[in-house]
Parts: structure tokens; sequence; C-alpha cells
């Protein structure tokens, strides 16, 4: 699944205020996916403490059935722009829908570990499609003077999204008694945090018939009336249609649909701009972002903060990401996605090496010293918002601009899965690296932090204004 440049006609605006409003609603719709892939993705950190109760296992075990839907949402992100391609980026936000209704239902009401672990797995093919589907369409369908900021929607959605669902998880923990095995509807409370999210699917799905389908698909199907239409809509009435169409089709004829053969080259196996997409997808799960989002609560209370305080902590940070997202989305466009993404690494390594530092003291009592507590704290909080004002928003906008047409679709698709399987290793791996030692865990993502700064000096290169067809 490829996006066509949006560049201007000489002598035509990108876009005109009367149709922003419309392409903003447009591309906040197709975000939704990612507000979904953000509660999905938090929304276990309120369970986790819970199913290692109910169903009396070990922290590996636990940590596979935490982990097991990022091998969902690394399948879903390799097919979803091959299925995209067939049967239109809209159909498969509404496939993605009912996929995470089924998944929210069926991890509510599990029989057994090992069938909450299989609805996981649906879940995560619903993730790994909306991460794919979202950015590439929104490319699709943005001027090319707000591409930049219409594509951090993604982020900040997903932002939202995890926000939102800790906001719940700590109501419904409150509501209780602060058990998240507390009875709650006939269910446990950690049953109803998972269902809950039936609500955000079916409106995502809702909203998937209310915006219109992919300029580019629908002249690859020869619809090109309909692609007509959508381009007024979002471009604006003073563009040449006529022309604009016709470079939407020289752009799709020019480049063959590419495949994983066309990835190779270069000395080690894939071509080196498919390393740079790899190695941002790497560093940025290698930081430990997640574990502040799926195991904050169990973090925080292995240090000695009670329940609610822990689901409290972990909503704050939750706030704290949506900042430095909407930092990221003002500056994105400004000043560039390399320089976010270096003061972003500065930020995370200096939080990181405090968070370390803080846990490698003794327990006290069973909580850390005072002075170390606040500062592991903070420094959690720093660290987040340091990520979100860079490698959260960036990384999801090169791997949508920094590929040459002729390869973006199956480049995009190797990127997007190497940072699942990078987020399922750093997830499958915590619990047992925290009981082992958790200040040298927070060592590891410290050095994974300063290492990203040298890789990006060296290796990245800057997309800001640039339309898609430059690449390359």
């Amino acid at each position: 699944m490829t996006s066509t440049a949006q560049a201007p006609l000489p002598g035509a605006k990108t876009a005109h205020p009367e149709h922003l409003g419309h392409v903003i609603f447009i591309a906040a719709a197709a975000a939704m996916g990612g507000f979904l892939f953000g509660y999905d993705s938090a929304v276990i950190n309120g369970a986790v403490e819970a199913i290692r109760s109910r169903y009396d296992i070990g922290s590996a075990t636990l940590a596979q059935v935490i982990a097991i839907a990022l091998i969902g949402c690394a399948i879903g992100a390799a097919t979803a722009g091959r299925i995209a391609d067939r049967i239109g980026r809209i159909r498969c936000m509404q496939i993605s829908a009912v996929l995470f209704t089924v998944s929210a239902v069926g991890s509510a009401l599990p029989f057994a570990l090992w069938d909450l672990a299989f609805w996981r797995i649906i879940g995560g093919f619903a993730i790994g499609m909306a991460s794919v589907i979202g950015p590439a369409y929104i490319a699709e369908v943005s001027p090319a003077a707000y591409r930049g900021r219409l594509g951090s929607f993604q982020q900040a959605a997903i932002v939202i999204g995890i926000a939102i669902s800790q906001l719940v998880n700590w109501g419904i923990l409150n509501a209780a008694g602060g058990d998240q095995r507390g009875k709650l509807m006939g269910l446990e409370a950690w049953q109803v945090m998972l269902g809950v999210m039936v609500v955000p699917a079916v409106l995502y799905g809702l909203l998937s018939f209310a915006i219109p389908e992919s300029p580019r698909f629908l002249i690859s199907v020869g619809k090109e009336d309909r692609a007509r239409e959508v381009l007024k809509e979002v471009e604006g009435d003073r563009i040449d249609l006529t022309a604009r169409v016709a470079e939407i089709e020289h752009a799709m004829k020019s480049e063959h649909k590419s495949t994983f053969k066309d990835l190779l080259g270069g000395s080690f196996f894939f071509k080196p701009i498919v390393w740079v997409g790899i190695g941002l997808s790497v560093f940025q799960q290698f930081v430990g972002i997640n574990v502040a989002f799926y195991y904050s609560s169990t973090l925080w209370q292995s240090v000695g903060v009670d329940p609610s305080q822990s689901f409290f902590y972990s909503f704050t940070t939750s706030i704290i990401n949506i900042i430095g997202t909407v930092i990221a989305m003002i500056f994105v466009d400004r000043i560039g996605r390399r320089p976010l993404a270096l003061i972003g690494s500065v930020g995370m390594a200096i939080g990181l090496a405090l968070e370390a530092w803080a846990f490698s003291y003794d327990l006290v009592d069973g909580k850390l010293p005072a002075t170390q507590g606040w500062v592991a704290l903070i420094a959690a909080h720093v660290f987040v918002l340091f990520f979100a004002l860079s490698w959260g928003v960036v990384v999801w906008v090169f791997l949508g601009e920094m590929f040459p047409n002729r390869i973006r679709a199956a480049a995009l698709g190797v990127a997007a899965s190497a940072q699942w399987i990078a987020n399922w290793a750093i997830t499958a791996s915590f619990p047992s690296l925290a009981d082992w030692n958790l200040s040298a865990t927070y060592v590891i993502y410290t050095i994974f932090a300063a290492l990203s700064i040298p890789f990006v000096l060296k290796y990245v290169k800057e997309t800001k204004g640039k339309t898609l067809e430059e690449m390359g």
C-alpha cells in the first residue's frame, strides 16, 4: 500500500480554510484506529496482577499472555497493506473494528488462560492493521503542507487512547473497592476493564462509514469520478482536478507493486534505507516505552506504592504522554523530524538513567527510600515526556515518508512488523528481567536511548517539507 504525494499545482494553494476542517475530521476519524491501538495496548496494565492471581502463574507465563497480542500485531501490520490494496482502506478499517469488538468481548469473558491469550492475538491483529492503515490513509488524503501535522493525529489518538484506558481502569478499580478482582456487574473488575473497549471499537466502525475512500485507491480501481470528488473535498476547488488525477495516475504507473524481494540488496540482505526504517522501529521500542504502559501499575506496586495510587500514577504518566505528543505535533513541521528525535533521545537517556539509579536502592519496609521514590516517579514522567515529544511521533511520520515509492508498501510493512517484534521482546522480557534486577533492566534501556543519538546523526535523513515522490 503506497501513498501519493500531495504536492500543490503551480499557483494553487495546498488547502483552503473552508476545506481544512473537513480534512481534519477525516484524519481524526481515521486516527480512531490509533485510539483503539492505544486503548487496547494499555488497558491490560490494569489486569496484569489480577490475571497473575486468578490463574496462579509466574512472571514468565504472565509475560507471554501480556505480550502475545504483539505477535498478532506483527502479522496484522505485515498483511494490512496488501489487504488494503485489494479491498480498500475503508473496508480494512471496518474489518479492524469488528476484530477489536470481538476481541474485547472474548477477553472480558475468557474460559481459561489459553482463550484469553487467543482473544488477545485477535485484538493484536486488529491493532497491527490499524497501525499501518491509519498513517497511510492519512498521508494519501492530506495536503502536503499539513501532512506532518495530520499524520501526527495517529500518535495523538494513540496517547489519548492510553490515557482514557488508564482513567477508565482507575475508575473501575475504585468502583470495585480497590480490588482488581473485586466484583462489578457480575464480573471481576479486570474483566470489565477489558470489555469496555467494545464502546470505542463500535465508534471506530461507525466513523469509517462517514469518511471517503482514498483517492489513490479509487483511481487504482477505475473510479476516477469519485476520486475527483474526494480530491475536491480535501484539496479545495481551485486545483486542476484533471491534472491532479493525471499526476496520481502517473505516479502509480511509474511504480510497481512492491514485494519483499524489492527490499533486498546492499551488503546486509536489505537495502540500506530499509535497515534505517527497521532501526528507527527497534530503537523506539528498545528504550522500554511500553513497560511504562503495560506494566506501570505492577512496577509501582513492586516498589511499595499501593494499587490505587499506582493506577493513578499510570494515568498521570499518560497525561504527560499527551502533552508531549501535542508538543511534537506543533513542532514536527516547524523544526523537523530529525531535531525532535535527537532532543528526545537525550531527554530519554537522562530520565532512564535516573530511574536506574533510583531502583538500585534496597527497599525499606517494602518501599523505596523517600528521595529515590520521588526521583523514580519524576524521572518516569520525564522519560515519557521526551519520548512523546519525539520518537513517539516522528518514527511514524518517518515511516510514512522516508521510503521511495517503489518500495514503500513492503518497506513500511517490514518496519512496522519489526516494531511489533521489538515491542514483544521488551514486553515479554520485562517481568523476568525485573525479577532479576530492576535497576540493571533500566540501565539496558538507557543504553539504547543513548545509542539512538549516533544512529540518527549518521543514518537518518530529514524528510520535512519533501513530497513523497522526492524520496526517490
